[in-house]
């Protein structure tokens, strides 16, 4: 198979407010953490059994000015996307590298009492570079160094 699929679907709560930042160019950049959940009865011990999964979300471009606009942490949200891996070098010379989720669309779920915006779909099917990595030879700001925030702890 020539290509492949790199598709993305999640639907979770925000682990902080999105950080949002501008590259040189002027394009907005969010970052923030969602986590989903998954539970299960262990059928040894019939105890309930849970585990969260951490993913850390790249928006860029006005969808980027709209999440830092109305997400807020502990709000629930859908993002779909593609994973993208990226690597830098830390302070100490390591190679460091993380593995995220680049949002094309991003829905606002809950409604305002949640104490955000409306209930409302973000842009979708705007050309990737809207929503994407800067193109090649663009300054993103510093933006491809190590992913900010520390993880913190369950939103809920």
């Amino acid at each position: 198979m020539a290509g492949g699929i790199n598709k993305v679907i999640l639907i979770g709560n925000l682990g902080n407010d999105p950080e949002i930042r501008f590259t040189q160019g002027g394009q907005a950049v969010a970052n923030f953490r969602i986590a989903t959940s998954e539970s299960w009865t262990d059928k040894s011990s019939g105890q309930k059994q849970e585990r969260t999964e951490w993913h850390r979300i790249v928006v860029w471009g006005k969808l980027a000015e709209l999440c830092g606009q109305y997400l807020k942490k502990g709000r629930q949200c859908y993002v779909e996307g593609r994973l993208q891996t990226r690597e830098w070098m830390d302070k100490d010379g390591r190679k460091q590298w993380t593995t995220e989720v680049v949002a094309q669309t991003v829905q606002f779920l809950g409604g305002r009492g949640d104490g955000a915006g409306p209930r409302a779909a973000m842009p979708n099917g705007h050309a990737q570079d809207d929503y994407g990595p800067p193109p090649p030879g663009v300054d993103d700001g510093g933006m491809s160094g190590p992913p900010g925030g520390v993880e913190d702890d369950i939103p809920f």
